[in-house]
């Protein structure tokens, strides 16, 4: 006896609709610079700091950092021991992540941070402070530009643009309500 479930199972498959290609989508072109890049991340709280070479990452967290206690990154030697299997509760005390981003985005100041960037999925949010570091030679003008040069096997990641931020309750901006506080993007 076929169950209900067999049936509309079924019926979906003998309807199925034949499989059509995606659309070649064209290249808008757009403005890839460090300064586009920059004034977009500006104008959604964020912030860019130039250093000279990735060599001098460390030294400019110092400055702009000086009070943070506990760090995560594995950027650096010295730092809170994060992974996938570390419990949240322990991430709420990180003061400062300080992770590799692998793209940055001009049109919205967005940088793309895969999970093996990560330490831990939570880690970015749960955060109180964070930054990317990004190789200024990997900003593209658009999200389309992004989305070509990702890797094609899937996996978690995520596109983060600003420190958190909401204006839900009486319209009134509130920055880190639900995430880091502040994202700082360092560009070597």
């Amino acid at each position: 006896m076929t169950t209900s479930r067999e049936k509309i199972l079924a019926a979906a498959q003998a309807n199925k609709p034949a499989e059509t290609p995606l659309p070649n989508i064209p290249d808008f072109g757009g403005d890839a610079s460090v300064e586009r890049f920059t004034a977009v991340l500006a104008g959604i709280g964020g912030r860019a700091v130039w250093v000279e070479g990735r060599g001098q990452v460390e030294q400019a967290l110092r400055q702009l950092f000086p009070e943070a206690r506990l760090v995560a990154s594995p950027l650096f030697a010295g730092t809170v021991a994060v992974d996938a299997q570390t419990p949240t509760a322990m991430l709420a005390d990180i003061d400062l992540a300080v992770l590799q981003g692998e793209i940055g985005v001009a049109e919205n100041g967005a940088v793309w941070l895969p999970e093996a960037n990560m330490l831990h999925r939570a880690l970015p949010t749960i955060t109180q402070h964070l930054v990317l570091v990004l190789d200024h030679r990997r900003l593209v003008a658009t999200m389309h530009q992004a989305y070509a040069q990702l890797p094609g096997t899937g996996g978690y990641g995520a596109f983060v643009a600003g420190p958190s931020k909401t204006a839900d309750i009486e319209q009134s901006l509130v920055i880190g309500a639900h995430g880091a506080r502040s994202l700082v993007v360092v560009l070597y």
